[in-house]
């Protein structure tokens, strides 16, 4: 990898490690369904006019069905049911709990056939899932298991979503595709998000929502595509190996969140997992159906 790959590498695993303490900042005081909206609706007009100048949109719209059902797995779903799991679980457990995401998908393609599960494979998804269930078990409320449920799904939708963009919509402008999920999603989260729209907005609240849009979400993409094009899709989304780390960082400094005995145990498994279990033997890139794309 050059130099420019390894600096937009770094920044992509730090940029998409950001958003949990975001999101557990801004649903203090906004309704997760309105965090969304506002993240979605922002970030998809920031990109909208380069998607226009360089005429992306036209080909993904005329492909919709897969387009919304890619927005709802990889968007609408998990960014509403991740901050509906914050408001309940610290940042930094539903960080490493997403990390599961490898797994899931290792579990999708197999049973779909794409590829086959040796020792190796059920090997990352044990050592993998023992991680999951040390944060579960030492960690989590068991009382809470509405969010624990939202976790599950967001971990589904996001291993579910790199399927869909390579079955369906692999060959359109991946601007295109961001930008119309974006603004998709936005249109879906609206009506909710007039009804819980905020009669206060707090300074801290307002400006994470600003920050999951202009850094996390257009920014981030932007940058994404660029690390796309420099290393390849599937080593690209190996950052999703980083980003647990940079949510515990952020959630023990910055949010006064405590550095438990299940995050010690879980997060070096979970990973381990999912490098084993993502990994193919003597060959350097994992197919793009096993990239664990998951931007948050």
């Amino acid at each position: 990898m050059t130099r420019r790959g390894w600096l937009l590498f770094l920044a992509m695993g730090v940029i998409w490690g950001v958003p949990y303490a975001m999101i557990a900042v801004a649903v203090d005081d906004f309704d997760p369904v309105f965090v969304a909206f506002g993240r979605t609706l922002i970030g998809g007009l920031l990109l909208l006019p380069v998607a226009l100048y360089t005429d992306a949109l036209r080909p993904v719209l005329q492909r919709w069905r897969p387009l919304l059902l890619y927005t709802l797995v990889e968007i609408s779903g998990p960014w509403l049911f991740i901050g509906y799991a914050e408001t309940t679980l610290n940042s930094s457990t539903v960080g490493l709990l997403i990390a599961a995401v490898p797994l899931i998908a290792v579990l999708i393609v197999t049973r779909l056939g794409h590829e086959t599960i040796d020792a190796r494979r059920i090997l990352g998804l044990i050592v993998g899932f023992a991680g999951v269930a040390a944060l579960v078990g030492l960690d989590v409320d068991l009382s809470a298991p509405a969010a624990i449920g939202a976790i599950a799904l967001t971990t589904i939708g996001y291993a579910v979503g790199p399927i869909v963009i390579n079955r369906q919509l692999a060959d359109l402008p991946p601007m295109g595709v961001v930008t119309a999920s974006l603004l998709l999603a936005a249109v879906l989260y609206l009506p909710f998000a007039v009804l819980r729209r905020p009669t206060y907005f707090a300074a801290d609240a307002a400006l994470s929502v600003l920050g999951l849009a202009i850094v996390c979400t257009a920014a981030a993409f932007l940058l994404f595509f660029a690390l796309i094009g420099e290393v390849g899709p599937a080593r690209a989304t190996v950052i999703t190996y980083i980003n647990p780390a940079v949510a515990i960082v952020l959630g023990v400094t910055l949010l006064d969140e405590p550095l438990t005995a299940g995050m010690a145990i879980g997060f070096p498994l979970v990973v381990l997992g999912s490098f084993l279990g993502t990994r193919r033997p003597g060959i350097t890139e994992p197919r793009d159906e096993l990239a664990p794309a998951a931007p948050t």
